[in-house]
């Protein structure tokens, strides 16, 4: 069993490592981290890479658990995605007909963070023709004796990191496609 965080339209190499997994697992019992793909991800525009977020209200403060995180109803965010997607990918081969795989997402109507991204994973891995169950926890534990996905691919990327600028390449738009 592995533990993944939950995320907002994941990475390829979240996705990589998710789809490898015999029983990946979503935790949802930890406390809710600012500033990570929980809520964020990143799109390719003609501008370059674009962070979008989906606005979230911490219903218990500082110590809500992923699984309470509620969605702001004020922000009309998912318009603003969409266009976002559609202005970057508008004119690729394709779009229309895997655009139609995503649109659930973002006509649908989410109260919790932990439903939309349960329904973007399953977007993308209806796209992908995966039929993968996806499983969360029942509650958190501490003393879990498995691996975080995300912590690993991430120390994985920083030793390519380290690698990359001992031969003086530029790791930034290197590691901006792995991501």
């Amino acid at each position: 069993m592995t533990l993944f965080t939950t995320a907002y339209f994941p990475s390829i190499s979240y996705m990589a490592r998710f789809l490898a997994e015999d029983e990946p697992v979503v935790e949802i019992w930890e406390t809710y981290h600012k500033q990570t793909y929980r809520n964020r991800c990143r799109v390719m525009t003609a501008n370059g890479v674009e962070s979008i977020s989906v606005p979230v209200i911490k219903v218990n403060g500082n110590h809500t658990m992923t699984k309470d995180m509620a969605i702001s109803p004020i922000e009309n965010w998912q318009h603003i995605h969409s266009r976002c997607l559609e202005s970057a990918y508008k004119a690729s081969p394709y779009f229309d007909h895997y655009y139609d795989y995503l649109k659930p997402v973002f006509e649908g109507h989410f109260e919790r963070l932990i439903d939309l991204n349960d329904a973007a994973l399953r977007a993308v891995m209806k796209m992908l023709k995966v039929n993968k169950e996806i499983v969360h926890t029942t509650d958190y534990s501490s003393r879990r004796r498995t691996t975080c996905a995300r912590h690993s691919v991430l120390k994985r990327l920083m030793k390519m990191v380290l690698f990359l600028n001992t031969i003086r390449f530029s790791a930034p738009s290197f590691l901006l496609r792995l991501i």
